[in-house]
């Protein structure tokens, strides 16, 4: 018998133990651990946060019926029977920016400690968890660290300290957190098309005295983008991610160049927009909004987005297996349908030419306003 093979190894996303980017706190009892989550989290509206808490009630029994209370202005009550795992955790917390923990009863990769003197023995029990302490939160402003605290962890006293009423500071600490893993962007140029009704490879086609894929390139790579083609067949060329995920189009470049870098960010362009140039990759960048699934381009008048000049987050990349799941290749369609960044550009700049009959025409068009 041959050897056992191994799963083919996947480049993971980073996580932590529930989420992307996650910090416990603990220290004190629930509710003030609570009630700091909250007051912070207001001041931190513009990301997409959560609270990982466990429930103090003391008998649960297993519910016979899930129930989804939705209201129509977009709130969502669930009631449903589960346990902790860190892989539905992982999926579950996909799309948010920062997770907050409960640190009394789940551990965090980073923590926060609220110096309680009333609750030394309960941070002597945690104290292994205590090993990666982002600050210091004093309940009173002379609080002092246990002294079991400075002997396991001698460096705790360089550790940045706040009051508990100091939730601006505390605010701006965790937004460094956030954007300190903020993914960064890759350019991903679409050349793996069939270009059936231009008759020939669009990505070929020369507007601008180069082959398109070679202009579009050039346009992504001067916004320091570290820049690759997507095509259809298996490639060696380390500028090309090939397709793993096959027979579907763009949305199959999207998600292999996901599958190669799930950590990164990808700005997604096609080689049959040639109207497009350097100020709309500029604004595209400049009005990003990592919280969102996707930052996408709609030309004005138009009723939707153009899903193949968008940045995709991460979190996109869940989302769009999603869709593959239930039987469904469009990327413009899990746009539609997910929270987006919209920028408005002129509809002229993102029009698709796919056609010889076109091509004669924009070519004539980008010369003139070239000449």
């Amino acid at each position: 018998m041959g050897k056992h093979q191994k799963h083919t190894n996947l480049v993971r996303r980073e996580n932590d133990h529930f989420a992307s980017n996650e910090i416990s706190i603990l220290g004190t009892n629930c509710g003030i651990i609570s009630e700091l989550i909250h007051s912070v989290s207001e001041q931190l509206s513009k990301y997409k946060l959560a609270y990982f808490d466990a429930s103090h009630a003391k008998n649960v029994t297993k519910n016979k019926i899930a129930e989804y209370t939705f209201h129509h202005e977009g709130n969502l009550q669930i009631t449903t029977s589960g346990i902790v795992n860190k892989f539905e955790q992982r999926l579950q917390f996909a799309q948010y920016d920062f997770v907050f923990v409960n640190g009394n009863h789940y551990q965090g990769v980073k923590q926060i400690l609220i110096l309680d003197e009333e609750k030394e023995a309960s941070v002597l029990k945690r104290l292994e968890q205590l090993d990666r302490i982002e600050f210091v939160v004093k309940l009173k402003k002379e609080n002092t660290f246990f002294s079991f605290l400075e002997e396991k962890y001698p460096q705790i006293n360089n550790v940045k300290c706040y009051t508990i009423d100091e939730v601006s500071k505390i605010a701006n600490h965790i937004d460094r957190l956030i954007q300190e893993r903020l993914p960064p962007v890759k350019g991903l140029v679409l050349v793996g098309g069939k270009s059936t009704r231009m008759g020939v490879d669009k990505s070929e086609l020369d507007y601008h005295g180069i082959p398109q894929k070679k202009y579009v390139q050039k346009i992504v790579e001067n916004h320091k983008l570290e820049t690759y083609f997507s095509v259809q067949v298996p490639s060696e060329n380390e500028s090309e991610i090939s397709d793993v995920f096959l027979n579907l189009g763009p949305f199959g470049g999207i998600c292999s160049a996901f599958q190669k870098d799930p950590n990164t960010a990808w700005l997604v362009i096609a080689t049959d927009l040639p109207f497009i140039n350097e100020e709309v990759i500029q604004l595209l960048l400049q009005k990003r909004n990592p919280s969102k699934v996707a930052t996408a381009i709609r030309g004005k008048g138009n009723e939707f987005v153009e899903p193949l000049i968008t940045i995709y987050e991460p979190k996109a990349y869940p989302v769009l297996l999603q869709y593959l799941a239930q039987g469904y290749s469009c990327p413009r369609k899990m746009l539609i349908n997910s929270d987006v960044e919209i920028v408005e550009v002129d509809a002229s700049l993102i029009r698709n030419i796919n056609t010889p009959e076109a091509f004669e025409v924009a070519k004539k068009e980008i010369n003139t306003k070239n000449g």
